[in-house]
């Protein structure tokens, strides 16, 4: 007759067989995640890049608009006039359009400024993500917060409290209309 110690012994070598496969599997599947990832990335990149090398004057739109001095607050969401990702984040001043950002950045500014709008405070990078239809995954919140920092960085958003989010003084005064 088998022990009872025994038998826990070999309950327990078989959970732990089973873990062992479970985290192989999961090391695997997180692998292929990575990759699928970065090959989305990559196209991503190449369908801007070859929106940029589309655009009329190479794309150059957004800092023609910024050199102008353009304060058409529609300016900011009409298409073809935005700035191409991986643009350069200008320093805000009065009258600066938020054309002159890329997309993403505008799309940032936009949901704070609507939270703005109905006085529902400051937002984390987090409740970003969720709006954007994203998964609240580190990688991507860190994007987003890599952003949100940067918009913090030239004076567009202001970071009162760590990890949440405001539209700076100048820029909430003109309602998102910069």
């Amino acid at each position: 007759m088998p022990s009872v110690v025994g038998l826990l012994e070999q309950h327990e070598l078989a959970a732990r067989r089973r873990v062992d496969g479970l985290r192989e599997e999961a090391d695997r599947v997180q692998a292929e995640l990575a990759a699928a990832e970065e090959e989305w990335q990559e196209w991503a990149i190449a369908r801007r890049r070859v929106g940029t090398v589309l655009a009329p004057d190479n794309g150059n739109i957004a800092v023609q608009e910024a050199v102008h001095g353009s304060q058409d607050a529609d300016t900011r969401s009409a298409p073809g006039q935005a700035a191409k990702p991986k643009s350069q984040v200008p320093v805000w001043r009065e009258g600066l359009a938020w054309s002159v950002l890329s997309v993403d950045y505008q799309r940032i500014l936009t949901a704070i400024a609507d939270r703005h709008r109905l006085h529902q405070g400051p937002l984390t990078c987090q409740e970003l993500a969720v709006i954007f239809g994203l998964d609240a995954v580190p990688a991507k919140v860190e994007a987003l917060r890599s952003k949100a920092k940067r918009l913090v960085s030239r004076g567009w958003l202001a970071e009162r409290q760590p990890g949440r989010f405001t539209l700076a003084q100048g820029v909430a005064g003109q309602d998102g209309a910069s």
